[in-house]
């Protein structure tokens, strides 16, 4: 009797993870398919695998770090619950509870023509501000480049931001959505200036009209100016990126400070190989070296400091899954848990000197 194979998109919906999830897990060792298709290299999962995965995917649920899943997942029951009570307990005693409204409200529009209208979770749409904004131009040369692009198209909502060396993109699915596709560009800051808002709302509705955007919940509504510019194609950049040649999984927070500001002078060169990922100035003065996790071929980029840290600052978790095409070629950062959520960092070009 032969044992039933899953493909990874229907072994994702059996357990709940995303694709992009399932082969970060398979790239930590965390969880590894059953086999590998030799001709096509496509995962395979099986029935038995079920369970590992699905606790995986509430460990992580519960924000626990990568290397104390490892743990649980493996180690005998009571190191597992030992570990699972210290997380709980952090957890509670940094939980700051959110407050809720009533029913979100429509308000009158005063008779503008709808464009299109969503309903979002407002933590959600939150989470989704935060992360893209910093990708935004502060130089108005380029009035599009300032904004922030929201783009509805069926039940999904993208916002996405470019200053030409970054380019971060987050999808949201809506609630509900009564629009045909559409798009409005919206000021970076005026967008942001609504992520303390919106947080404490369960719910909110955005409107898109020609005279600009109305966000509305709890029956308060706030609008927002929309310009009218060409936002870039940054849908032919996605499609242009080349296959990685390297990953590597790599602890964002400590990766993150080395970057802040006074900690390294700029600019700053990666070498990414051998489980290790090393930090150093262009000059060789001063060498930082992180433990990861890689797979592929060794690189050496070049990065502006303030660039990548703002990659790594707008993604989530614990752990960072950069991947890596050539020295000249965007790098791709995301995170294990969420699979909606992209940023691209711009390198800088090296010189013969620096390789």
């Amino acid at each position: 009797m032969f044992e039933e194979v899953f493909m990874i998109g229907a072994f994702g919906r059996l357990v709940g993870l995303t694709p992009s999830a399932l082969r970060f897990y398979d790239d930590c060792g965390v969880l590894q398919p059953a086999s590998v298709d030799p001709a096509t290299g496509y995962r395979l999962y099986t029935v038995q695998q079920e369970r590992r995965a699905v606790l995986l995917r509430d460990l992580r649920e519960i924000g626990l770090p990568l290397s104390a899943v490892r743990v649980v997942l493996d180690a005998p029951a009571q190191e597992a619950s030992r570990i699972l009570r210290d997380h709980m307990q952090s957890l509670e005693t940094k939980l700051v509870p959110a407050r809720r409204t009533a029913a979100a409200i429509l308000a009158d529009l005063s008779g503008a023509a709808e464009v299109w209208q969503v309903q979002l979770g407002g933590p959600e749409l939150a989470s989704a501000i935060r992360q893209v904004v910093p990708a935004a131009a502060t130089n108005q040369a380029l009035p599009a480049l300032g904004c922030v692009l929201l783009e509805v198209d069926k039940d999904e909502i993208r916002l996405v931001a470019s200053d030409r060396y970054r380019l971060s993109v987050r999808v949201l699915q809506a609630r509900s959505c009564s629009a045909p596709p559409g798009t409005a560009l919206v000021p970076a800051p005026a967008l942001a200036e609504l992520t303390g808002w919106v947080v404490r709302h369960d719910q909110v509705t955005v409107d898109a009209g020609p005279t600009g955007v109305c966000v509305m919940a709890g029956g308060q509504t706030r609008s927002l100016p929309v310009v009218t510019a060409d936002f870039p194609e940054y849908r032919g950049v996605l499609r242009a990126l080349g296959p990685a040649a390297t990953r590597t999984v790599v602890d964002r927070v400590a990766l993150l400070e080395l970057l802040l500001p006074g900690n390294l002078p700029t600019p700053v060169v990666l070498d990414v190989g051998h489980d290790q990922l090393v930090v150093s100035t262009r000059d060789g003065g001063t060498t930082r070296t992180l433990s990861a996790v890689c797979s592929g071929a060794s690189l050496r980029l070049g990065f502006a400091p303030g660039v990548l840290a703002a990659a790594l600052a707008a993604s989530v978790g614990p752990d960072v899954l950069p991947e890596l095409a050539a020295p000249d070629r965007a790098v791709v950062i995301r995170s294990a848990d969420q699979g909606s959520f992209t940023t691209l960092a711009m390198p800088t070009l090296l010189t013969s000197v620096d390789q």
